[in-house]
């Protein structure tokens, strides 16, 4: 007797049609989202791709009664700050929400000061707390390395971290945890807790913005605040977004809008000093060359 069904079968099974099974899940509307919000970044489009289909095939099998194990989804995401982490852990939380794989798909953005306490029977709480409101959603935990204090034997964050341990085991169906922070600092995170390691089935890294892509994200700031750049100004913000990156704590699209909430400040300053003159509509939206070439940045070099 047969105990499943044959391929000719299962390929006349209504429940088989692979495509309909992605649209009535709909997160292709959540990957939309997530490609109109987030320019570059082809990896890790890649890998929640890959991690959407393993997950979408595992619905397809449920749906033809196959065994679908817990495919593993707590997540580690490495790199530098402005690369989009927390943006795509939020729709991740929609992706597994949609999936099924969430309850409720809501994100919570935690640090170390939110975990771990500073005296004896203070972090225990404070974690359990921090898990409970996270409950049928993601945790996602930035700069997770600071956890860890091996040279400090009256660190309590050693208990924080068995703590989460335990809740990534036992209620993997509840609750994803992901792990944020600089590549390098992460990677010794890791080698130091192996059982942290082990229970992370995805590391997905964020490569740095080029100087390109930074001035497209830069122009989609400009856009959603209904500001643009003259001919000449964009010209100079990309020069000035190429010299900024070889300056120290570089932090991508956060500081390419830092530099463009100052050059609003700098256009609004030059509109205020010719107010004996009527502005035109082109006055107060456009960001000009003198509004970005008064930088520091260029003072320097």
């Amino acid at each position: 007797m047969e105990t499943i069904k044959s391929l000719e079968t299962l390929s006349q099974d209504k429940n088989l049609n692979l495509k309909q099974v992605y649209l009535d899940t709909q997160i292709q509307k959540v990957i939309d989202i997530l490609n109109q919000e987030l320019v570059g970044l082809k990896p890790v489009k890649k890998r929640i791709q890959e991690i959407s289909a393993l997950l979408v095939i595992d619905k397809l099998r449920q749906n033809l009664g196959f065994t679908v194990g817990n495919p593993g989804l707590h997540m580690s995401f490495t790199g530098s700050p402005g690369t989009g982490k927390t943006t795509v852990a939020t729709r991740m939380g929609d992706i597994l929400y949609k999936l099924g794989h969430s309850k409720k798909g809501h994100l919570l953005t935690v640090t170390r000061d939110d975990l771990v306490g500073q005296y004896i029977g203070h972090t225990a709480p404070k974690t359990k707390e921090v898990l409970k409101k996270a409950m049928g959603g993601l945790l996602f935990i930035d700069e997770a390395y600071y956890l860890y204090k091996p040279d400090n034997e009256r660190d309590y964050g050693a208990e924080a971290i068995e703590i989460l341990l335990q809740v990534m085991e036992n209620q993997r169906d509840d609750l994803v945890i992901i792990f944020a922070g600089y590549k390098d600092r992460m990677e010794k995170f890791y080698a130091s807790n192996p059982g942290l390691s082990s229970r992370i089935s995805n590391h997905v890294d964020f490569p740095d913005y080029s100087p390109e892509e930074l001035l497209i994200i830069g122009k989609m700031m400009l856009e959603e605040q209904q500001y643009e750049f003259s001919p000449s100004a964009e010209d100079v913000f990309l020069e000035y977004i190429i010299k900024r990156r070889e300056q120290p704590l570089f932090a991508n699209a956060r500081s390419i809008r830092n530099a463009l909430d100052r050059a609003r400040m700098r256009q609004a300053n030059r509109n205020f000093d010719n107010s004996g003159r009527l502005l035109t509509k082109a006055d107060l939206v456009t960001i000009i060359e003198q509004d970005i070439t008064k930088s520091s940045v260029f003072s320097l070099s």
